[in-house]
């Protein structure tokens, strides 16, 4: 798929729905990270169609909430979030049909920054 492609011509498409799937697991686990249930309380914003404010339960957990941050996160380099990052990674090796090399580990970053080098140049001819 290219950006310029509507969504409804691949939301059946059985690869932009397993990268939608991986994409939402990714989402939700670090959004459970970032603010956890047991730390926030959901408070519905006064304006229409913005989100829920998000404030700490206490001081307690206004502290702890100021170290979870998404570098905090990486930097920790939890088992769950590389799993996570994984399966999105093979869900759109997947997709562009190089699913059996990212599985065989071919696919270095160096490799994959080539083939979409190369992609993006073809694409350009068209």
């Amino acid at each position: 798929m290219t950006p310029n492609t509507p969504a409804a011509d691949y939301i059946a498409d059985p690869q932009s729905q397993a990268i939608a799937a991986a994409a939402a697991q990714l989402n939700k686990l670090r959004e459970n990270w970032l603010n956890p249930p047991d730390l926030v309380q959901r408070v519905p914003e006064v304006v229409p169609g913005y989100p829920d404010r998000l404030l700490p339960v206490d001081a307690k957990a206004e502290a702890e909430l100021k170290k979870r941050t998404l570098t905090n996160l990486y930097n920790a380099r939890l088992a769950w979030l590389d799993h996570t990052h994984k399966a999105l990674d093979e869900a759109v090796a997947e997709a562009y049909g190089w699913g059996d090399d990212w599985r065989s580990g071919a696919l270095t970053d160096d490799e994959i920054l080539s083939r979409l080098f190369q992609l993006n140049q073809q694409r350009a001819t068209r």
